[in-house]
């Protein structure tokens, strides 16, 4: 008996699926807690149990138990069977329905429950499918029924719903598939452990080994097509523990041709990743417009310290002027005010062309020019808001000094 479990935010997409089943003949309702077996009815009773916890999103649980198809129960057993399913696993005080289903090969369950109970108390979906699997374990046995292998006793892991149907569509079967019977074939010649790692990679697997630097393995992994795969993802007869005894290991002799071919495949794995870096091309984006603005921050200082050189040279310039005219002239204040008109003039051009080297700098600065027009140009275009800016620090210095 299996059992494939499903949680969600939606009651009433399940209940409809199923009660349209019942219509057409292919299920019946063997149990349910509601005091009718219309949608409506349904739905306002799971809204009322639903306001207890009214901000828990994945009320739903939906489970499906199937069976055997030599195991044709009667609707009773399998009510009693679908019953202490719900019990064990915690739904001893919760909303719900079972359905039998008569639509497959193979006998089946569905079991629609609210795991909000009357209590106000919700069910925990931690380890949800351990525990599940481990109620089928036993049920199995309670009630005669073919037991199933569990996951962890399984050496080989099965097809999952998207792989079995991606082979009906393809007629090829997945890479998890072509490894485990790569692998499989690989150690029925009982190799050593140098022929196993050179069997593998001559098909173009690749292996990895979780080598400590004593030498101790304690893990594998298989990269194939592209993707990687622990042993455990393939089952118990891929892991380490099953590999090292189904061929001949010796950790002292073998811990050189272990250590190289990890090397091998980290080499591999580095090429894929520069590969895929190479692919993608050149930084775009934010990474690229940060490349740019550091580029123009560049710029821009630059710019601003060769003015600054050229503002000091100029007031030393106008300093030693003023002292020479001063001495020849016995006018001292008119030369003075001559030079320090000129001096400002100066600083003027200067100021702008400070704010020219930063406006040159920006990407599509002769856009922006041609947009403001001849009348504005761009590097003048904050000018008055700075200027206004200027004016209220020196009023509010002016009020902290009086």
């Amino acid at each position: 008996m299996t059992a494939d479990q499903v949680k969600g935010k939606g009651f009433k997409g399940a209940l409809r699926y199923n009660l349209q089943k019942v219509e057409h003949g292919a299920a019946k309702i063997l149990d349910m807690t509601f005091t009718s077996g219309k949608e409506d009815s349904i739905m306002r009773e799971v809204a009322l149990i639903r306001m207890l916890r009214p901000n828990l999103q994945k009320y739903f649980y939906h489970t499906s138990l199937n069976f055997p198809p030599n195991e044709n129960l009667g609707d009773e057993q399998m009510n009693i069977i679908a019953n202490e399913y719900l019990n064990n696993m915690g739904f001893d005080q919760h909303q719900y329905a079972i359905f039998r289903h008569y639509d497959a090969d193979h006998p089946h369950l569905h079991i629609l429950v609210n795991r909000i109970g009357y209590d106000g108390k919700v069910v925990s979906d931690s380890k949800d499918y351990q525990r599940s699997e481990q109620v089928l374990r036993k049920l199995e046995k309670q009630h005669g029924l073919t037991e199933v292998i569990s996951s962890r006793q399984a050496q080989e892991r099965a097809m999952t719903k998207n792989e079995l149907e991606m082979m009906k569509r393809t007629n090829v079967p997945s890479s998890k598939m072509q490894l485990q019977e790569i692998i499989k074939d690989v150690l029925s010649r009982k190799p050593d452990t140098a022929q196993f790692i050179q069997a593998l990679e001559f098909k173009g697997i690749n292996v990895l080994f979780n080598q400590a630097s004593t030498g101790f393995v304690s893990g594998i992994s298989y990269g194939y097509e592209g993707m990687q795969f622990k042993g455990a993802h393939l089952g118990n007869a891929y892991k380490w523990q099953a590999i090292k005894n189904a061929i001949s290991y010796e950790q002292e002799r073998d811990r050189t041709a272990i250590y190289q071919a990890n090397v091998r495949t980290r080499e591999l794995q580095q090429s894929a990743r520069a590969s895929e870096s190479a692919t993608r091309g050149p930084a775009t984006g934010t990474d690229g417009d940060t490349k740019i603005t550091a580029g123009n921050r560049k710029v821009i200082q630059q710019g601003a310290g060769k003015l600054q050189d050229q503002i000091r040279a100029k007031d030393s310039g106008y300093q030693q002027a003023a002292r020479t005219h001063g001495q020849h002239s016995n006018q001292s204040g008119v030369p003075n005010q001559k030079y320090r008109i000129q001096r400002g003039a100066d600083i003027q051009s200067q100021q702008q062309g400070r704010q020219q080297v930063g406006y040159q700098a920006l990407p599509g600065s002769h856009l922006i020019g041609s947009l403001l027009g001849t009348d504005h140009p761009a590097d003048d275009m904050d000018q008055g808001a700075l200027n206004e800016f200027k004016r209220k620090r020196k009023k509010r210095k002016g009020q902290r000094l009086g």
